[in-house]
């Protein structure tokens, strides 16, 4: 058995869900920065993701899912997880976002499974609130360690894909540590570094 572990936002997405999400409700500068400084490891992941969720507070539940139905999938995300399943691989996704994106995705880019939060809406608006598996920095680590007994995965047949500093946790448990278009915090822990945003790059190293 063999496992490959995706992070979403960056990386197999071309940019940051909650940022497409600000946007649309004009927090977008406050949003961005948050995220910026939480995925350079500045900030404690569970008190940025809650503050960002915080500031969609409002924003009407239907449109959220509008714009994460046709968010921008990073160029060869597809062909790099149809290259990865036709090696025997297991491709799942754990997103420090949200599961309205990443499961849109999943029925595009034909992985296996994925983990995120879910943003809580009442009355056809978002509340501010989120709750799920990925609310922490550990979170990704935690889940990767419980798929790998789960699936009787050893880290040497663990691969692991992300850009922000809650992807560390992941890298701790994979044999192959894949930093894509990442930031420095990230590269430093990995063994493997993919500038180029074209997913297609990472079949070599498989």
């Amino acid at each position: 058995m063999k496992l490959c572990v995706f992070d979403f936002d960056s990386t197999l997405m071309d940019g940051e869900t909650i940022d497409f999400l600000a946007k649309e409700h004009g927090v977008e500068k406050e949003v961005s920065m948050i995220t910026e400084a939480a995925m350079r490891g500045e900030l404690d992941f569970f008190e940025s993701l809650t503050t960002r969720v915080g500031l969609l507070k409002g924003m009407n539940a239907r449109k959220a899912e509008e714009i994460c139905h046709a968010l921008p999938l990073m160029k060869g995300a597809y062909e790099a997880i149809a290259g990865l399943k036709a090696k025997g691989y297991t491709v799942i996704v754990f997103s420090g976002g949200f599961r309205i994106a990443t499961t849109p995705a999943k029925e595009i880019l034909g992985f296996d499974a994925d983990f995120a939060n879910v943003l809580h809406a009442r009355d056809g608006h978002l509340s501010g609130l989120v709750g799920g598996d990925m609310m922490f920095g550990f979170s990704k680590g935690d889940m990767l360690r419980r798929v790998q007994n789960l699936l009787h995965v050893s880290y040497e047949n663990t691969i692991a894909v992300g850009d922000g500093a809650n992807d560390i946790s992941m890298f701790e448990c994979a044999a192959k540590k894949v930093a894509f278009c990442a930031k420095p915090i990230l590269k430093n822990a990995a063994n493997i570094v993919i500038d180029e945003k074209d997913m297609r790059n990472l079949l070599q190293f498989i």
